[in-house]
């Protein structure tokens, strides 16, 4: 019973569940059957805007087309109206040149006409001509024997003759010629120019000083000398070692001497040696702190020394180091004379000469002023003061016309300008004064005696004399060998030969004296 109970609920609850499934699937069919029918009328619907727009955009790209078409069909007619227009222009330019072309032809045939004429003419002159130079061959030649004859000489003979002759002729009017000259020359140039240069060392006055080559340091007690010297020398020593120059300690009373060539190290060890014996503390460590600090001042002293010097001179741009360069020469002799002063000096008188001649003053001061920069260093570097000083002007951008106006001071190349005469003129002037230098008695008997010597070697000359410290040379001329003429080259000879062979400041007079004696005796 409960058996059939269950089976008969389970067939209804089958039936049921079939209903229900019946109805759902009669549901999903109807949603799909709609679904389907919209999604087949948006594909209508897509499809005939898709035709709409497709219509649009054809429509626009035939306008868009035709438009393109009506533009190259205008610039195509705007191309043929010019090509035509060209066309035009290259008919009537070829045109012109074709009646051109006829017209050079035409002229061509005329100068061709002529040409033909002339040809003819020249023929017969030539024809002529051969005909007269042969005539004039034939009466040259006669009257060449004829010459000969009357003159007994031959043509070779009478050519050597005449060019004797005329060459003596031009010998005597150019050596007339020449000292006429050279005297109105020296009348007129060395009158102006020991004008200015009489002027210029009037109006700088500078004094001269001769430095020796040792300083002397003032003890307070000769006890100190024991410390100076100190255990076993070691401070001496070690004084000597930091200073570079030499202590003699020996029995004068109340002093050291300090020996050495370079002032600039003297005066390093002058000063450090007082500072010791002022603080009282003398020892190696000691020694080598104070001689440092003194090169430190007296390098910024050198600087502002330099510094003030160009500035008195009006030189206000120059590079720092070319300051404490030309400072450094203040402590550096030539010859006895200090450069510093001396360098000084030269730029005062090459700015008096140049403004007296008209030429750049400025130029001339600082090539001056600059010109010995180089032996401020040219003990700790390879290469003459020269060419040291050149290469440092370059290499702090001094001027080209400064540099080669310094360069020539020593006539070692040749003149690049006229103020590079003014700067080698003023340098010889201020070596010159007297008392500025210190020369040594046997190079001035030994230049003496090579003036003389170059005199004596030329031929004719019979005795020379060198007077005025050198600075004149006078010489007697054998006067049967030796005319007036001929004394006027050999003075000019005789200079160019001193020139070229000897070194000196300022200038040579070479006088040449043709003395002629007759004698005779009353009895």
């Amino acid at each position: 019973m409960e058996t059939s109970i269950l089976l008969l609920n389970g067939a209804v609850a089958l039936t049921i569940a079939g209903a229900v499934f019946a109805v759902w699937l009669a549901n999903r069919k109807r949603l799909a059957a709609e679904t389907v029918g919209r999604a087949e009328e948006q594909a209508l619907r897509i499809l005939k805007d898709a035709e709409r727009d497709a219509e649009t955009r054809k429509k626009e790209a035939l306008l868009e087309a035709k438009e393109k078409a009506h533009d190259i069909v205008r610039d195509a007619e705007r191309q043929a109206l010019q090509d035509r227009q060209q066309a035009a222009a290259a008919e009537q330019t070829l045109a012109r040149r074709e009646a051109v072309v006829a017209e050079r032809q035409a002229a061509a045939e005329r100068t061709e006409k002529e040409l033909l004429l002339r040809e003819r003419t020249v023929a017969a002159r030539e024809q002529t001509i051969e005909a007269s130079a042969a005539k004039y061959e034939r009466l040259a030649a006669q009257q060449k024997r004829d010459l000969e004859r009357v003159a007994g000489l031959t043509a070779d003979e009478a050519r050597d003759l005449l060019i004797r002759q005329i060459e003596g002729e031009a010998r005597h009017e150019s050596a007339n010629l020449l000292k006429r000259l050279d005297a109105e020359a020296r009348e007129t140039a060395a009158g102006r120019a020991r004008q200015y240069i009489t002027e210029a060392i009037q109006r700088c006055g500078a004094e001269h000083a001769i430095e020796t080559t040792v300083s002397v340091v003032d003890l307070p007690s000769d006890d100190l000398k024991g410390r100076i010297i100190g255990r076993e020398g070691r401070n001496i020593r070690a004084l000597e070692l930091a200073t570079g120059v030499d202590l003699i300690v020996d029995d004068t009373p109340g002093a050291i001497i300090l020996s050495g060539f370079d002032p600039y190290r003297r005066e390093i060890a002058r000063q450090a040696i007082e500072r010791l014996i002022a603080d009282g503390r003398i020892h190696p460590a000691r020694i080598e702190e104070v001689v440092q600090k003194v090169k430190d001042e007296t390098d910024d002293a050198v600087r502002k020394e330099g510094a003030a010097v160009a500035f008195d001179l009006g030189l206000h741009d120059l590079h720092p180091e070319i300051l404490r360069l030309m400072g450094r020469l203040k402590y550096r002799t030539s010859y006895g004379q200090n450069v510093l002063s001396h360098s000084a000096e030269v730029a005062r008188l090459a700015g008096i000469m140049a403004r007296e001649v008209g030429l750049d003053a400025h130029v001339a001061v600082r090539a001056a002023f600059l010109h010995d920069i180089g032996k401020a260093i040219d003990r700790e570097m390879e290469g003459t003061h020269l060419q040291i000083g050149i290469d440092v002007l370059r290499r702090h951008g001094e001027s080209e016309a400064v540099v080669m106006a310094m360069a020539a001071h020593h006539m070692d190349i040749d003149w690049p300008s006229l103020e590079a005469m003014i700067v080698q003129a003023a340098d010889a002037v201020s070596a010159a004064r007297p008392g500025a230098r210190r020369d040594i008695l046997e190079s001035y008997v030994k230049r003496l005696e090579k003036l003389e010597g170059i005199a004596d070697s030329f031929k004719g000359v019979s005795k020379s004399f060198a007077l005025q410290a050198g600075r004149e040379v006078r010489i007697m001329v054998e006067s049967e060998k030796i005319t007036d003429e001929e004394a006027v080259w050999l003075s000019r000879d005789i200079a160019r030969r001193i020139e070229n062979e000897l070194e000196y400041p300022g200038q040579i007079k070479v006088t040449v004296i043709r003395e002629t004696r007759a004698v005779d005796y009353a009895k």
